[in-house]
């Protein structure tokens, strides 16, 4: 099946980004002492958060912790001043681009002194930002990264829900890349029911059999770990996942994978709503809790717990920064 094209803007289109930043940036930079004076455990978060996620933009960012827009880019302007995040604006064919943040030449110093490692560790070059702003990848990124994030989001105004853990694909890899190699992990909490699941986020770029052949790896993951997560495919249109579904019915039956199925038409700001079909003939759409209650034999993923080799930099960031100490 020929791949569906890619639209103007949003998840899934091809990107051209302009030039970095225009904004100015002092001649002398603080010491990494100085500068962790002005820093709050807020701005050393959101440091964490784009080393693990590499691009995050201005609204994901005043979504998960600021009051508003307004606010959050007053601090952004800060830290890119500081160095301590760098910046970039794609280039839509229509329409504007929020500015879209990576971490700084300071923060990849910051992080590697708080793990006590050198700033190589972090894998931080000169040219991180232009390699992310021209990477054919940035909108499958950013379609991951928006889904989890609303999710995340969702916590600071429904209290008891939200994500207690997201882990990117490059924290997947390290854990698991030997068997599969998903978009993301996660655990979406609602009162005391966890959904751990495995996403991936379908820009329909890809031949069907190829995310077909992706099965036989969860369905490894599965009876290697003895642990049971559920795999959530999240596509670009309905009609991409029609198509998926069509063709991974059989599959995932015969596999024994729980698998569920929805498309960016659907989701749009509510990834934890009623949008999510599982992949079984004649159910119908349920929210992400619902599908706790459809599958009661769901369990975490193996292999979260640290290790020896683990450091401050290769640890889980908290989908949500600290919340601030009360004063005196």
């Amino acid at each position: 099946m020929t791949a569906l094209p890619r639209p103007d803007h949003g998840p899934g289109s091809r990107y051209t980004a302009r030039a970095a930043t225009t904004r100015a940036r002092p001649g002398h930079r603080l010491d990494i002492v100085a500068l962790t004076r002005r820093l709050t455990a807020r701005d050393l978060w959101l440091a964490a958060m784009l080393h693990e996620h590499r691009v995050l933009t201005a609204t994901h960012i005043a979504r998960l912790a600021f009051t508003g827009l307004r606010s959050a880019q007053r601090r952004l302007r800060t830290l890119h001043q500081y160095g301590v995040v760098d910046s970039f604006r794609p280039l839509f064919q229509t329409g504007s681009a929020p500015e879209h943040y990576t971490l700084g030449p300071a923060g990849a110093s910051l992080l590697a002194a708080h793990a006590g490692l050198d700033t190589a560790a972090t894998g931080w070059r000169p040219t991180s930002t232009g390699r992310i702003a021209y990477s054919p990848s940035l909108g499958h990124d950013l379609g991951v990264n928006d889904t989890l994030i609303h999710l995340a989001a969702h916590g600071r105004t429904t209290p008891g829900t939200g994500l207690e853990l997201w882990l990117s694909e490059r924290s997947c890899a390290r854990r698991w890349g030997d068997i599969v190699r998903p978009d993301a992990y996660a655990h979406w909490h609602d009162g005391d029911r966890i959904l751990p699941f495995f996403l991936e986020f379908d820009t329909g770029s890809q031949p069907l059999a190829r995310v077909e052949a992706k099965l036989a790896g969860y369905s490894a993951f599965t009876t290697t770990t003895g642990t049971r997560p559920v795999l959530l495919l999240l596509t670009r249109t309905q009609s991409r996942d029609l198509a998926l579904r069509r063709r991974l019915v059989a599959p995932a039956r015969d596999l024994g994978l729980q698998v569920a199925t929805s498309s960016v038409d659907f989701t749009t700001e509510m990834p934890w709503g009623g949008w999510w079909t599982p992949l079984t003939a004649a159910t119908r759409r349920t929210t992400l809790t619902g599908l706790v209650v459809l599958w009661p034999g769901t369990t975490k993923a193996a292999g979260l717990e640290p290790t020896d080799a683990d450091t401050a930099l290769t640890l889980p960031v908290p989908p949500l920064p600290p919340q601030p100490e009360p004063g005196p």
